[in-house]
């Protein structure tokens, strides 16, 4: 018998400046998959890069151990990458089409992550909420090297810029994998939410919610409150002792 069930909600908005929503989410508690994309703005068909990750994934076979499946997400977004150099080499030497992604992969006893970019994935555990993902950012690389605090490099100019990508930039997964524990909760987001709450906000939410979809509705809302100025997605995973 599964020694855990999943709960889980997902949502997707546009926000209140941009014109198009580039990020997209997959909410499949079925096969234990779950992953938000973010197409990179300011470039073209950011749209098209989410979406075709989205729907490259979904199709994934999730037979197999963790280890597997997760290998499995690794290599078919390498294929991805692919495809969308090639589509945008088709479109002129300057043409990008990219998306950052998070995805995550649980099963009855343990999860796994594989990244790129700073889509971020969150655990909620017992009353504590941790970062699990380090973005691939160039703050972060200034962070890491010790030449600029995490505070500052929220306002950096150069906040927005990524250095993995699915179809730009560099392509090189994060990983990891650790045992689950019931009652964990896990957040996945693009970054049109933790750009607008701080990491402190969103574990005040998560403290008051009973559900996942009352969670992500309310960061939804608060995000929207002040003023959305990016597409915001976001997908909570709730496991639950399976009896």
């Amino acid at each position: 018998m599964p020694a855990f069930r999943f709960l889980s909600h997902a949502l997707t908005h546009v926000g209140l400046v941009r014109r198009r929503n580039e990020d997209a989410c997959l909410d499949r508690r079925d096969i234990g998959l779950w992953a938000v994309a973010d197409g990179m703005g300011g470039h073209e068909a950011g749209d098209v890069a989410s979406g075709h990750i989205v729907a490259a994934l979904g199709e994934l076979d999730m037979s197999g151990d963790l280890d597997a499946r997760a290998s499995a997400c690794a290599a078919r977004l390498t294929e991805v990458d692919a495809e969308l150099r090639a589509r945008a080499a088709m479109l002129g030497p300057a043409a990008v089409i990219a998306s950052t992604v998070v995805v995550l992969l649980a099963d009855d006893s343990e999860y796994a992550c594989v990244w790129a970019g700073d889509s971020r994935l969150y655990r909620w555990r017992a009353g504590e909420l941790r970062r699990l993902t380090t973005d691939h950012s160039r703050v972060q690389e200034l962070v890491d090297a010790g030449l600029l605090t995490v505070e500052a490099a929220a306002r950096h100019p150069e906040a927005h810029i990524v250095t993995r990508a699915i179809g730009g930039g560099r392509l090189e997964f994060g990983h990891l994998r650790e045992p689950l524990q019931a009652g964990d909760w896990f957040l996945l987001c693009s970054d049109g939410l933790t750009n607008m709450l701080t990491d402190s906000e969103i574990a005040r939410e998560l403290a008051r919610a009973k559900a996942p979809a009352q969670a992500a509705g309310r960061l939804l809302d608060l995000v929207l409150e002040r003023g959305a100025i990016d597409n915001v997605t976001i997908v909570i995973v709730a496991a639950e002792p399976a009896d």
